[in-house]
């Protein structure tokens, strides 16, 4: 079993999953010219771009939560989440490692997101990522979507996250 940690955000990876950090030197390496996802998570049939935004974590400062509410609502956002899964396809395919479908996912861990706003989200991100082209014989990322926790729990309910700072007390 495999364990990730993103901040205060822990996912549990059933035996069936693959999962590993690519945000750090060891894995990507490249951060003074590509931008890196979190985590590359994957099945027998697909791979997971996963990309985890904690607003909700309670150890962020209040200023960091305004700075990123306001990316989120200027749609910076959605272009740092498409750069960094257009950056780290680059980086696996040049290493050989795309031989499956791959699904972007933006987590955003908080709980004052409604469906409605998720749903505006994933539209900006599939504008933001070219998911397909007519002249392509490769496939690139093939969906991306932007969930939060409760959305994750009930579409992938294989991979449990929880949240480390509730479990301390």
């Amino acid at each position: 079993m495999t364990i990730l940690t993103e901040r205060d955000l822990q996912l549990t990876l059933p035996p069936h999953v693959a999962g590993r950090r690519f945000d750090d030197p060891a894995s990507h390496g490249l951060s003074h010219c590509m931008k890196a996802i979190n985590f590359i998570l994957e099945w027998p049939d697909r791979l997971v771009f996963l990309e985890i935004k904690d607003l909700d974590d309670p150890a962020a400062r209040e200023r960091e939560r305004n700075r990123f509410i306001a990316k989120l609502q200027s749609g910076q956002l959605d272009r740092d989440v498409a750069l960094k899964g257009r950056d780290s396809f680059v980086y696996e395919w040049c290493c050989e490692r795309v031989q499956k479908p791959i699904i972007s996912i933006g987590l955003i861990a908080c709980q004052a997101l409604d469906a409605a706003q998720l749903l505006t989200r994933t539209d900006a991100l599939k504008r933001s990522l070219p998911i397909r082209h007519p002249h392509w014989r490769r496939s690139f990322i093939t969906d991306c979507l932007v969930m939060n926790l409760a959305q994750w729990h009930r579409n992938i309910p294989e991979i449990p996250i929880r949240r480390l700072s509730e479990a301390r007390t």
